[in-house]
């Protein structure tokens, strides 16, 4: 069977809220929303190189500009909100912008197979090459490792980004 045209709707537990802050030693991770806008833009304008080396896929394709990621961190909110997806804009403790990561269901960024239909989310991210340099980037894989296990419903994730640190 051809799954690639499907999303698998994700399944939380009735009465569960996807908790909008999460922390893991010098990060803390945050619904994006259109508070994040400056940062973000700065952010994936500085990243545009290490994003499709780290976590690839086809965005971004070009730089973005604050009307166009204004409309992306509005969708993230509402998808946030329904339960569709959930983002979060990443920072260091003492207030550093960092990057992004994402909790997409399965088939959404990563064409669905009846291998991968064994996952319940697919998991990706981020780093500004300044975080990269100071080890955020695998810092961010093992605080989203965590977070899966202690603060989140999904039991067996999948990494799709191109880059997994080891562990």
């Amino acid at each position: 069977m051809d799954y690639s045209q499907f999303v698998k709707k994700f399944e939380l537990p009735a009465g569960f809220a996807v908790p909008d802050r999460l922390t893991h030693g010098d990060i803390v991770a945050k619904a994006l929303s259109r508070a994040d806008l400056a940062d973000d833009v700065r952010g994936i304008n500085a990243s545009i190189e290490i994003i499709r080396q780290t976590r690839g896929g086809a965005w971004p394709t070009e730089e973005v500009t604050e009307e166009f990621n204004y409309v992306d961190l509005v969708w993230h909110e509402c998808e946030f909100r329904e339960g569709d997806s959930f983002a979060y804009a990443v920072y260091a403790v003492d207030g550093g912008y960092l990057g992004c990561c994402y909790l997409y269901p399965m088939g959404r960024r990563t064409p669905l197979t009846e291998e991968l239909a064994k996952h319940d989310v697919d998991v990706s991210w981020w780093v500004t090459p300044s975080a990269y340099a100071a080890g955020h980037y695998a810092g961010l894989y093992r605080a989203l490792r965590q977070w899966l296990v202690e603060s989140l419903p999904f039991e067996n994730p999948y990494f799709s980004n191109r880059e997994i640190p080891a562990d």
